[in-house]
This record gives structure tokens, sequence and C-alpha cells, in this order.
């Protein structure tokens, strides 16, 4: 056989299995292929959606949803209550410490006293505290131990305030949604608070809309809006040092159109004792309220700062009405007795407690577990 008898058969059986080969290729793809009519589905917010890792059709049940789900509040309480006793259980343990012994004389009612003052819990819920141990316990005629800690367990728990409504307002009246108005100085963790918040409505099935009224500092928006798009969450933005009114108002406006169960409105931080700031806050509400009554305005507060926490609350609810406290960081203080001392202070509740850095850190305040925490 020929030298180019050979060459062309050689050449001849590659073109064939190249030819093979092309033909597998398209029909794969041909296979692979929507019909038409499903392409035209297609569109470029689909391919664009931010909140999946690749493009799919809504329906497409197994298209990957990054969407998180957050924690309940239920079942936060049980994983902070550990925390809790471990940050706080220095004062359960002195409380515990002196009702254990055989005579409790004005010695111990002092040092009982001094525990409690330490703790933050304030002079006149100290004094109230002790008075009803000292009655209770003389006329009960208690001897053992457990049953001391169970009458001191009643009585934290009434001076907590067992009876206070902390339910969250956070649906309006009349159709509209509910407005929660969140404030605070800066360094409370405010903007954190705020998506927290968001991810305890969204564990309940509520329809939540964020709006970034902090226009002061760069990065405050765009925090928001990473939390709210964690949970599938908008956030309403305005220009950078632009009106922060004009932002709340523009929010709840949306959120009426819309429908949402609950709009949270952000607000910057701010020192209480800058006047022309506190003023603006007050715009801020007025201005919202144009479009729907303000539900809810919670007052952050940093469990660290101890008394310096009541002169803030003192003045922030003198401009904006606060109808409950966020205290954050309650895990970084050892003096739990803060939650007594601002309740007294403002005569609202405490309503929301953070213990840690998670994204589900954040839970709702329950006098029974936090008693119970102490005493553990």
């Amino acid at each position: 056989m020929s030298t180019s008898l050979i060459l062309f058969i050689a050449i001849a059986v590659a073109v064939v299995v190249i030819g093979i080969g092309l033909g597998l290729v398209i029909s794969r793809n041909k296979a692979d292929s929507p019909p038409p009519d499903v392409l035209e589905q297609i569109t470029e917010e689909t391919i664009r959606h931010p909140e999946h890792a690749e493009p799919h059709l809504e329906g497409d049940t197994a298209a990957l949803d990054t969407i998180e789900r957050p924690e309940t509040p239920q079942g936060r309480l049980v994983r902070l209550r550990a925390r809790l006793a471990r940050s706080q259980g220095s004062l359960g343990r002195g409380l515990l410490s002196v009702l254990g012994r055989d005579k409790l004389d004005d010695a111990a009612w002092e040092e009982i006293e001094d525990t409690l003052l330490g703790a933050d819990v304030g002079v006149a819920p100290t004094q109230e505290l002790v008075g009803n141990l000292r009655t209770r316990l003389r006329v009960e005629g208690v001897d053992d131990s457990e049953r001391a800690k169970a009458v001191l367990r009643e009585e934290l728990i009434s001076l907590v305030g067992a009876n206070l409504d902390r339910t969250l307002k956070s649906t309006g009246d009349d159709g509209k949604p509910g407005v929660i108005l969140v404030v605070g100085v800066n360094g409370t963790g405010k903007t954190t608070t705020v998506g927290r918040i968001a991810r305890v409505l969204v564990a309940e099935d509520k329809t939540v809309l964020l709006g970034a009224a902090d226009t002061f500092r760069a990065a405050a928006a765009e925090q928001l809006q990473t939390w709210g798009e964690r949970v599938g969450v908008q956030t309403v933005r305005g220009p950078e040092g632009g009106d922060p009114a004009s932002v709340g108002f523009e929010t709840v406006e949306r959120g009426i159109a819309e429908g949402v169960d609950t709009v949270l409105v952000d607000t910057a931080g701010r020192l209480h004792t800058k006047s022309g700031l506190m003023d603006e806050l007050g715009k801020v509400k007025r201005v919202i309220e144009k479009q729907a009554p303000v539900t809810e305005v919670l007052l952050v507060i940093d469990a660290t700062t101890g008394q310096n926490g009541l002169t803030q609350a003192r003045v922030f609810s003198e401009v904006v009405d606060v109808t409950g406290i966020v205290l954050t960081k309650l895990d970084g203080t050892a003096k739990g007795g803060i939650v007594i001392a601002v309740q007294r202070e403002l005569g609202v509740p405490v309503k929301f407690v953070g213990l840690g850095e998670g994204a589900d850190d954040l839970a709702p305040f329950d006098p029974a577990e936090f008693v119970d925490a102490l005493l553990d």
C-alpha cells in the first residue's frame, strides 16, 4: 500500500471521529437548552438576582436560594440563657451566699444591699427589694436555703417587672404598617440592632422594609442593606449627608404602598448632650408621622455604660417618647441590674437584650428567664 493511500485513509478516519464528536456536543447542548417558551421567561432581572448564585426561573425548586432563615425567638432564649448566667452569675451567687447563712443580721443585709448597688440596680429598687425580703423571711420564718432562693426569685421577678407589656408593636392600624424608630447614642450597636430586629420579625413571618436614615455615617446604609439582603428584606436609602427625615418619610410611604407589616427606621447615633442633633431626631419622627403613626421608639443602650446609660435614656425619652429599651452587650458586664434601673428611670420596659456578636444574638427580654439565669 502506497504512502499516499495510507495518509488519505488516516485523514478520512480523523474527519469521521471529529464529526462524531461534534455531533455529540451539539445534541447534548440541544438537550440541555430550555425550549423557546422557557427562554422567553428568563429576564435580565432573574439573571442578575443578587440573592442567587446562578440564574433560575421563578418557582424552580432546584434553584440555590441563599436567603437565610433566622432562628426563632423561642430558640434564642434557650441558647442565650447560658451566656447570661455566665456574665451575671456573680450577682446571683453573691445574693444566695448571704441568704444561705444561718443568721441574717444587719451586716448581712448591708452586704446584700452592696451587692445589688454594685450591679447597678439603683438605690430605690435596692431598698425595695431588701425591705420585701426582710419582711417575707421574717413573717414566713424561712430557714431553708432552697425556700430562701425561691423567695428571692419571686421578689426579683417582681422587681424586674413581670407585668410590664413587652410586646413589640410591629403592625399598625387601618392597613398601615407598624413603624419602629430606632434611636441611641454613637457606638451602642444601633444599626446592627436594627438588622437583628429585622431577623426576629422575619422569623415570625412578617414582611419588613428597612429605612437607612443614618445619612451621616458612610458605611451605615451599606451595613443595613447587607443585613436586609441576608434575609430577603429591602432597604430604602438616601444620598450621603442627605436629610434623614426625608429618608424616613420615603420608607414609610413605600411601606404603605407595598403593604408590608413593619417598617424599621435606623437613625444616626447622636450624643444626648447635643441639642441640635436631638431636635433633628424629633423632626424625623414628626415627618414620618405625616404618613403613619410611629408604633414603637426603641432606645438602644450599651449595658456596659452602666449608670451613664440612664442619663442618655432620660434625654432621648424627652425628645421622642421612648416606648421600649434594647440593651446590647449585656454579656459584657456583670452589672445586670441596669435592666431594673433603666426601666424605673423611664417607666418603659426592656424589650430586647443582646448577648453576643452573632446575627441571632438578640432575643425578646423575658423577666423569668433573666432572673433564672442570675440564680442558675
